[in-house]
């Protein structure tokens, strides 16, 4: 009963520290390094791409459109993950995205622990260098800060840690 109640108890603290980052964009997000052992991991999958007219990238040579917005970054991204087999949702996204950064692709977090350690945390799903590096997934843009490249390095970072990104409710 006492280990239930302070689980209840941290669980609540845990969601109200989300909470509170929604509001503040960034500004409660936490990004872990990968170990190497992670980083070794990750699987680098490749296929081939097709730049599609808007000069974005989609996965299988696809020539979708989509809008350059939230929306539009979720459902490439949401192709693009399928096309490599990364497990997600758009719930998932963008429950994560709104928490981490408000919806904001150059949303910079310059005062947690990453950032003390020059490795601040980047974009819409707060990612941090060496584990976008470390997670990024063919046919997208080699950026932080892309919209698409950083959803689909954060979903794939995401799967290998935790089985997808629907299964995380706090900073990563």
């Amino acid at each position: 009963m006492v280990n239930t109640t302070r689980t209840r108890i941290a669980r609540l603290r845990t969601l109200t520290i989300a909470g509170i980052a929604t509001t503040g964009a960034a500004a409660a997000a936490l990004t872990l390094m990968p170990t190497t052992a992670q980083a070794a991991e990750a699987t680098q999958v490749k296929a081939s791409t097709t730049a599609t007219s808007a000069g974005r990238h989609t996965a299988g040579g696809s020539s979708s459109h989509y809008a350059n917005n939230l929306d539009g970054w979720i459902k490439q991204s949401l192709e693009i993950m399928k096309a490599k087999g990364i497990p997600g949702s758009y719930e998932g996204l963008k429950r994560n995205i709104m928490r981490e950064s408000g919806g904001n692709p150059t949303a910079q977090n310059n005062w947690d622990v990453n950032a003390q350690k020059g490795t601040p945390s980047k974009g819409l799903l707060q990612v941090i260098d060496p584990t976008f590096n470390a997670y990024h997934v063919a046919g997208t843009a080699h950026s932080t800060t892309d919209p698409v490249a950083n959803i689909t390095a954060a979903a794939n970072y995401a799967a290998h840690r935790y089985g997808s990104i629907d299964n995380v409710n706090s900073a990563y």
